[in-house]
């Protein structure tokens, strides 16, 4: 079926998609329960209905908000809505929320979306001399009103599928797409067994789904066999008549447009935040963060101070947007959101870096920890002082310079208590975030790694004397000694090396 033309909606009007609200014809939004702008008896003659039959679907492999947004027929002057949390999403919306948890998970999303029928208020009731209750206008209670709806049904399938560091990425990201894509011609056999080759049926097991949509469930699909099931089920889900569809799609009149090229800014923003977020959980989940307290302390840090601005800056968003269709205020009110947000220490450019290093930082400290295969990883004080004093002797390898502080992350901690709100007036801040980082001295780096391979050949060579113990622990406190030391540990004597 093709798709409608909507010739006979002017140029004022906007559009948005089902979000799990309710909408009917007349009503006013903001949503004031009951408030109507005409009596339900005066609308009786004065709705045109006609069906809209029409059904399909479509394989969406890219998880960036603009392709959300577009599987969603969110247009660029409700994005900002949607992005700042103005506008709460419920039903098949609660997909444009839906993100991967780690890079190392390939996504691939079904989309079902049919449609039944349309129903449109008629020219002469948009008048406001035909206004039966004209004090909404004068009390300025609402920006707009409902006028046309076009009712149906949708839901996202969400499949996931962990990728292991043997595996190819795009290779696996491609199979899932090639299985998902069967899942329309699929039948379910009288065993209830897949119709599908056995090795088909091995691969899909290995996926996850998650269900966004606007049917009701009595249990939401979680395999790929339990989501080939439902698929199969949805145009009986939607009733004989249509009766449990939703309204798709609402035609608002008038609201105010707001400038796509905020709308672009605010969702890089937002883009931007969704890659950290993968990017950190990622860093925490590997075991360097867990075997270096200090390491996993800074990135939890980092993440809660993150989340925060990301919260605030959402929040600040949605006052300017009810203040700006309110009439309060300007657009340029949101640039300067975008703008105060860039001059920040929460720029993307200095969180991207701190990332990056981190990042490098880890994976250097796991080729340390692989080079000293004779070692035990000591996490804590507490631990240290059971090994040594376990022990006739304890060789240490010690790194001196994991817990030092680094300006940036204060920098961050500093700009949340001075200013809460990320939209008031912020000087400019510029960081050096790689100068922080203590690996990149190449002096503190190639001695730490002669430093490194003296201590595992010493530990090879005694690996069969159970009287020695070889241990790397960090530094409780920042160090004069950048990057490492040994230390030996016999019984209460010491003494350092360099």
């Amino acid at each position: 079926t093709r798709k409608r033309k909507e010739t006979n909606k002017t140029q004022e009007e906007s559009h948005l998609p089902h979000a799990g609200s309710s909408w009917k014809l007349n009503f006013t939004s903001p949503s004031f329960a009951g408030l109507t702008l005409w009596d339900h008896e005066d609308l009786k003659n004065n709705i045109r209905e006609k069906p809209q039959n029409y059904s399909d679907f479509e394989i969406i492999a890219s998880e960036s908000i603009e392709d959300k947004s577009q599987a969603l027929k969110v247009e660029a002057s409700l994005k900002a809505s949607f992005l700042s949390g103005l506008v709460e999403v419920g039903g098949s919306a609660k997909y444009l929320n839906d993100k991967k948890a780690s890079k190392d998970q390939a996504r691939v999303t079904l989309q079902y979306k049919a449609t039944t029928k349309f129903q449109e208020l008629s020219m002469y009731h948009l008048g406001r001399g035909n206004v039966k209750h004209p004090y909404v206008f004068d009390k300025g209670i609402a920006t707009h009103v409902v006028t046309a709806i076009t009712y149906g049904a949708q839901a996202f399938f969400v499949f996931d599928r962990s990728v292991s560091e043997k595996e190819d990425h795009q290779d696996i990201q491609g199979n899932l797409k090639v299985m998902i894509k069967k899942i329309p011609g699929l039948a379910i056999e009288g065993e209830g067994s897949l119709n599908m080759e056995d090795k088909d049926i091995a691969n899909v097991k290995e996926f996850s789904c998650r269900f966004h949509g606007d049917f009701s469930l009595q249990k939401p699909p979680s395999s790929f066999q339990d989501a080939v099931e439902v698929y199969q089920n949805l145009p009986t889900l939607m009733g004989v008549h249509g009766e449990n569809t939703v309204p798709m799609r609402v035609w608002l009149l008038p609201l105010t447009v707001l400038d796509s090229t905020i709308s672009s800014g605010v969702q890089r923003v937002l883009e931007d935040f969704s890659e950290l977020e993968m990017r950190y959980s990622d860093a925490l989940r590997t075991a360097t963060a867990h075997q270096f307290p200090q390491v996993g302390k800074k990135l939890k840090s980092f993440k809660q101070m993150c989340l925060l601005f990301k919260l605030e800056f959402q929040q600040n968003l949605a006052k300017k947007l009810q203040s700006i269709r309110g009439g309060g205020e300007e657009e340029a009110a949101l640039a300067e959101i975008l703008m105060k947000k860039q001059s920040s220490p929460f720029n993307s450019e200095n969180l991207n870096v701190w990332m990056d290093c981190k990042e490098r930082e880890i994976s250097i400290l796991k080729s340390f920890t692989n080079m000293m295969k004779n070692t035990k990883i000591i996490p804590s004080q507490n631990g240290l002082h059971e090994e040594t004093l376990s022990a006739e002797h304890a060789v240490c390898f010690i790194f001196t310079s994991l817990g030092s502080a680094e300006p940036y992350l204060s920098a961050l901690s500093n700009y949340l208590k001075v200013s809460i709100k990320p939209d008031d007036p912020q000087d400019p801040h510029a960081h050096d975030v790689e100068k922080e980082q203590w690996y990149l001295s190449k002096q503190v780096f190639d001695t730490l790694r002669e430093k490194a391979k003296l201590f595992s050949d010493f530990a090879e060579a005694n690996k069969e004397n159970k009287k020695i113990k070889f241990l790397t622990v960090i530094s409780p406190a920042p160090s004069m000694l950048a990057g490492g030391t040994c230390r030996c540990f016999c019984h209460v004597r010491s003494f350092l090396s360099h």
